[in-house]
C-alpha cells in the first residue's frame, strides 16, 4: 500500500517501538527498525538487515547486535555491529564496541574496547583450545 513493496525493510524504517514507560526483561530478537525509549534487561538480536535505535532515555542491559545501530542512551554490555555505528553524544557504553563503520560524536562515551571488523573478517567462535592459548 502507498507504494511500499511488502517483505522489504529499508533501514532506517521503524516496524517495532518500545516507549519509555516500557522495561522488558528477557532476550528480543527483531526483524527490521527498533526504536527503544525504555529499559531493556536482556540482549538484542537483529537480523541481517536490522536497525536499531536507541534514544536518550533508554536503557540496554545486555548483548546488542544489529546491522545498523544509532546510540544515544545507555548501554551496560558489548555492542556488535555488521554496517555501521553511530554513537551520538549522550551515549554510554560500559562493554566493548565492535564495528565496521564508526561515528562518534563529541560526548558519547564508551567505556571498553573498539574494535573494527574488516569487511573479510567474521565473528567465529573460539574452540576450547584456542581460549586458552595465547
Amino acid at each position: 500500500m502507498f507504494g511500499k513493496k511488502h517483505g522489504k525493510t529499508t533501514p532506517g524504517n521503524i516496524d517495532c517501538l518500545i516507549s519509555a514507560k516500557t522495561k522488558v526483561e528477557g532476550n528480543i530478537h527483531f526483524e527490521g527498525g527498533l526504536r527503544v525509549d525504555g529499559h531493556i534487561q536482556g540482549n538484542l538480536t537483529g537480523n541481517a538487515a536490522s536497525t536499531l535505535i536507541v534514544s536518550d532515555q533508554a536503557r540496554l542491559e545486555g548483548e546488542v547486535r544489529a546491522s545498523l545501530a544509532v546510540i544515544n542512551g545507555t548501554v551496560k554490555g558489548s555492542v556488535h555491529t555488521t554496517e555501521r555505528l553511530e554513537l551520538q553524544s549522550k551515549a554510554r557504553i560500559t562493554g566493548d564496541v565492535h564495528y565496521r563503520t564508526l561515528e562518534m560524536h563529541p560526548g558519547a562515551v564508551v567505556e571498553g574496547r573498539l574494535v573494527h571488523q574488516g569487511e573479510e573478517e567474521t565473528v567465529v567462535p573460539l574452540k576450547k583450545n584456542q581460549a586458552s592459548a595465547g
